[in-house]
């Protein structure tokens, strides 16, 4: 199975905020540079997309209420929607916060065929998290992706093993995987139109024009998917990065923001249940050259303070900086589970009254909203006391 959340970011806001609802919404910062990081059906029925500057959306969709997201909440309902698929079968192979797939094969003496399976799934998900899911069932993890991004959404679609030919080559061959707009231009020149035209055209063929991806791409017209649903190891990093409306040389600005970023990368680090050992900076200026540092620290941590003295020092390491900043984003790295990990904490006990009170400050965010209590460095300047 491949289950696929609708709209993630959205339908977790909705749930707050039900009038909403049949509305065009965006998930994101209205800020020039800023992507959408979700948006609600109706929104994209008028083309707006994952990923697209915020700028565009805005103007494709001027009528959209615009919610800036809470990254907090979207990890914390990330989890209860994977400890629901746990509950279904161990083999859990997730791809983002929002989708995952399903090897259920064990579970159908326990729980019936796929497709009861799949409707306890999506009713689970609707009555206990108050979201939708869209899931598709198949024999491969292809095909499946397949099926639930047909059948979006709040929808089910199976495709049986004896009818995978069948569906597929009825697609155009911008299903396949690695199929994209330049590789579809390339194939209709040839004729190649539809997946059933590709599996009907040799694979060295592919090849003499695809290069080492044409044997691939021959392999997933023909339904071929061998790979196994594989438990996902530990994430390797953590972190969160931002793009400034204006290129900024302003230490000031630098620091304020390494804060924040600090902030949603510890907040992520705790509901994840992880702690780091290294903290990275990374930095991109206006000319679009990239740098980045990295320090690996003594005692793993999770705390939003200690991530950004670290990344300050990080950012002062380099010294003069050759031109504007463009982007500046903190990533927090080799992972350890916080259950397995004893902390060796400072004798004044800095380090762990600072993660105490960003517990403490979870708590309230979780409750009351996460804007609810910031640092005072973070409170927007027309919101600050006069004359602060």
């Amino acid at each position: 199975m491949h289950v696929d959340m609708d709209a993630f970011f959205v339908s977790v806001e909705l749930r707050t905020r039900p009038d909403l609802r049949g509305k065009q919404v965006i998930v994101g910062f209205p800020a020039e540079r800023s992507v959408v990081l979700s948006a609600s059906y109706e929104a994209r029925a008028l083309g707006v997309k994952s990923a697209m500057p915020m700028a565009v959306a805005m103007r494709m969709c001027p009528g959209a209420v615009i919610i800036e997201p809470r990254h907090h909440l979207y990890y914390e309902v990330s989890g209860q929607v994977m400890e629901i698929f746990g509950s279904i079968t161990d083999l859990v192979e997730p791809l983002s916060v929002d989708e995952a797939f399903l090897d259920v094969r064990g579970a159908i003496r326990r729980l019936g065929p796929p497709l009861e399976i799949a409707r306890l799934l999506r009713q689970r998900i609707a009555s206990e998290l108050g979201i939708t899911a869209s899931v598709g069932i198949a024999a491969n993890k292809f095909v499946a992706k397949i099926a639930s991004t047909r059948c979006k959404p709040n929808g089910l679609l199976m495709i049986e093993a004896d009818r995978t030919l069948e569906y597929l080559h009825s697609l155009p061959v911008s299903a396949l995987w690695g199929v994209g707009a330049k590789t579809v231009e390339v194939l209709s020149r040839l004729g190649i139109r539809t997946v059933a035209d590709v599996a009907a055209t040799p694979a060295s063929s592919l090849r003499k024009v695809l290069g080492a991806s044409g044997e691939h791409v021959h392999q997933l017209s023909l339904g071929l998917d061998p790979r196994p649903v594989t438990p996902v190891r530990l994430e390797k990093s953590i972190g969160a990065e931002e793009t400034f409306a204006i290129d900024t040389a302003d230490d000031q600005v630098l620091h304020r923001e390494l804060l924040r970023l600090a902030h949603r990368t510890a907040i992520r680090l705790r509901n994840s249940g992880m702690l780091a050992r290294t903290i990275a900076l990374k930095l991109r200026y206006a000319d679009f050259s990239t740098v980045t540092r990295s320090h690996t620290v003594h005692t793993p941590l999770d705390s939003a303070q200690l991530i950004y003295a670290t990344a300050v020092k990080l950012l002062e390491g380099l010294g003069d900086r050759p031109m504007s900043v463009r982007l500046v984003g903190v990533r927090a790295e080799q992972l350890e589970p916080a259950s397995q990990t004893s902390l060796q904490l400072s004798l004044d006990r800095r380090d762990d009254n600072w993660r105490s009170a960003e517990q403490a400050l979870d708590k309230v965010a979780e409750r009351f909203g996460a804007r609810s209590v910031l640092p005072a460095r973070l409170l927007d300047r027309e919101n600050r006391p006069e004359g602060q």
